[in-house]
């Protein structure tokens, strides 16, 4: 009976209840008097001592399954058919918003796509991370102001008072990570959020996205370097973007520079967007010095490198126009669904 029993249950668990004939039918096999349950419960008196206990048990479990199923499946087609008969037909269906990518996600995705195409690798790192690899390792001496608390998040940590930690103030530790972890050649990038102590106006937020890269190789040049952000802004803003680059200062490269890109507005005549220079500031970039070399363990003699980091925020404001770095993180549905 123990066998007879398994394969009911199986049955019953297979049952398919979709209208009422169905559940009558399920009733009517299993429950109703001359079902099969109220018939094992009659022939078990026919059953041995030793196992009447076992089968008994078991019997009273498939009951209330059956039981259970039965008027599960009742409530929901009695409720099913009240909501039927309460339904006005002649009212206009109901439509649903279906969400889409954040405008900061496309904007990443579009990016990281651009590199892929050049060979580069997407790799991520900790947004909680060591003052090591967010400074020591990057030339960032202890007297920089970047190290000051107007500018970092810094995190105590009770259980390691000998370590300190910070919420990244760039997306540069994953590159040293990547150093200490790989050997030469390596090309990467490493998007993500950063954070910085910054009082939020309508161009600063405490939070927002950085996208780094890297290329560490023998013979890697300024011209290398100059070549693959041409290609990035060229497919990014169109073909006709040109770039240019000036000197500027950064602990972790030299020589270091900041890029530019002929504003798209109004193609480098000069307008307000650009504040009539015809050219818009877009990030930084530099070779890698060989101090950050050498913290990572890598021959500065040997192999050379560059690297470069772009705001995600503002490449997006300036593709599309945006005035206000808070209108991205306000959530208002009336905006972010324009993009």
């Amino acid at each position: 009976m123990l066998k007879q029993l398994s394969e009911i249950e199986q049955e019953i668990n297979s049952f398919s209840i979709t209208v009422e004939d169905e559940l009558e039918s399920f009733r009517l096999k299993y429950l109703s008097r001359n079902g099969l349950l109220p018939k094992l419960f009659e022939e078990l008196k026919n059953v041995s001592k030793e196992e009447k206990p076992l089968v008994g048990k078991k019997l009273n479990e498939v009951k209330r399954l059956a039981e259970g199923i039965y008027n599960s499946r009742k409530a929901f087609l009695e409720e099913s058919l009240s909501v039927k008969e309460d339904a006005d037909y002649t009212l206009p269906g109901r439509t649903f918003s279906i969400g889409t990518s954040h405008i900061i996600t496309q904007t990443l995705r579009e990016m990281v796509k651009i590199f892929r195409e050049i060979g580069f690798k997407v790799t991520q790192g900790p947004e909680l991370e060591e003052e090591f690899y967010n400074f020591d390792a990057l030339n960032t001496p202890e007297y920089h102001p970047a190290r000051d608390m107007q500018d970092t998040f810094y995190v105590q940590n009770k259980y390691d008072k000998e370590k300190k930690y910070v919420l990244r103030t760039h997306t540069s530790p994953v590159q040293i990570r990547t150093m200490m972890a790989n050997k030469p050649p390596l090309r990467i990038v490493s998007p993500g959020k950063v954070f910085r102590n910054e009082t939020v106006t309508y161009k600063n937020y405490f939070m927002f996205h950085q996208i780094e890269g890297l290329y560490v190789d023998k013979h890697v040049s300024m011209r290398d370097l100059k070549s693959v952000l041409g290609y990035f802004f060229r497919k990014f803003y169109g073909a006709d973007t040109r770039t240019r680059f000036i000197p500027s200062f950064f602990p972790f490269t030299e020589p270091s520079g900041q890029v530019d890109v002929s504003c798209f507005i109004c193609g480098g005549k000069g307008c307000k967007t650009c504040k009539e220079t015809g050219w818009l500031e877009i990030g930084g970039c530099g070779m890698v010095d060989p101090y950050v070399f050498k913290a990572v363990g890598i021959d500065p003699e040997e192999y050379s490198g560059y690297a470069f980091g772009i705001g995600v925020e503002r490449i997006a404001m300036m593709k599309h126009g945006i005035t206000d770095i808070r209108m991205l993180y306000q959530n208002d549905v009336r905006f972010l669904e324009q993009f």
